[in-house]
């Protein structure tokens, strides 16, 4: 569950998402620092993993987010999921004012430098870190923090194309895929590229935990479907995302709306999506029809599960998620 990007919620949040059941709660770097956001959760819950969905990797040097996470993973318990996304050029460039290149290779780096950071003050080695996108090599025990009994956190990178997922198998702990997918995408692209990236490190699946935040419209008829349509036909303009539309055959539709992005026909672009691929990417309906298509799609394909409602009606991701933790089995695992 989302916690909201606010700073007065993430203790009233993160008692009301614990009580209800479920297993985690997840912050955005959306107008604040996502760890920041946690760090309040973590001091008034006591089992729910607490994870950053996303904090944007290329936005920080890798020491930044070390100590950051590093506090956060001591204020918790060891509840921490650093989820690690790399943005796209031009926030990098202009809204972060950071160097961009190689996004799959860069984050490889940067998820060994974070390992690398935390092993020279956990585990008192070396820190040698010298790669092609970062270099540190400097840390003075008089910075070094304490050692802790609660290990690294968890990281998990968020992925679309191929070559970010593969990057996710062979380094990451853990998958974040984007609402914007389907499932004949996770078949074909996702899950492919994964075992591609397990392969290089010899990993096993049972050792990896894949997450999604699936796309939601909880109501009647249009009124429920208006905010997804919109939301999916946002992300179908983005180039980034444009290998889930190739997979469904709507190329042509991505650029489309790309060309409507470019001229700020943001009202007319939802309702250029088609009914049969908005059902591919998202679940629409009543409560329990909403929680039905959920499990028959995502139960048997991702291990952690959740629910992005660009309606923006929090009781109606509430009463999905309380209907999923309900009917929560061994084939259910929604656990988000």
């Amino acid at each position: 569950m989302k916690l909201d990007a606010s700073l007065d919620f993430p203790g009233d949040g993160a008692r009301a998402i614990e009580s209800l059941g479920l297993d985690g709660a997840w912050a955005s770097e959306i107008g604040h620092d996502p760890l920041l956001t946690l760090a309040g959760a973590a001091r008034v819950s006591s089992s729910l993993t607490l994870g950053t969905s996303v904090l944007v990797a290329f936005g920080r040097s890798p020491m930044n987010t070390a100590m950051l996470a590093n506090d956060v993973q001591v204020l918790s318990g060891g509840r921490l999921v650093l989820g690690l996304g790399s943005q796209v050029r031009a926030h990098i460039e202009r809204r972060y004012a950071m160097p961009w290149s190689q996004p799959a290779a860069r984050m490889r780096e940067y998820v060994a430098a974070l390992r690398a950071i935390w092993a020279s003050w956990n585990d008192d080695r070396p820190l040698n870190v010298r790669g092609e996108f970062y270099r540190l090599t400097l840390m003075p025990p008089f910075f070094r923090p304490a050692p802790h009994s609660f290990g690294a956190p968890r990281v998990f990178v968020a992925a679309v194309g191929p070559a970010m997922t593969e990057v996710a198998g062979e380094v990451a702990d853990g998958l974040l895929v984007h609402p914007f997918t389907t499932a004949r995408y996770l078949d074909e692209v996702t899950r492919p590229a994964l075992e591609r990236g397990f392969a290089r490190r010899e990993r096993e699946r049972g050792d990896f935990e894949v997450s999604l935040s699936a796309l939601v419209g909880v109501g009647e008829g249009e009124e429920a479907a208006r905010a997804v349509r919109d939301q999916v036909a946002f992300y179908a303009s983005t180039p980034a995302y444009r290998g889930v539309l190739e997979v469904a055959g709507l190329a042509a539709l991505g650029d489309e709306l790309g060309r409507h992005a470019v001229r700020g026909r943001w009202e007319e672009m939802g309702r250029l999506v088609p009914d049969d691929f908005l059902e591919q990417v998202a679940s629409v309906g009543r409560t329990a029809s909403v929680a039905d298509g959920l499990i028959a799609r995502w139960g048997s394909r991702v291990d952690r599960l959740g629910v992005s409602d660009p309606g923006g009606d929090p009781a109606a991701s509430w009463d999905v998620l309380a209907e999923l933790v309900n009917r929560r089995g061994p084939a259910t695992p929604a656990r988000r």
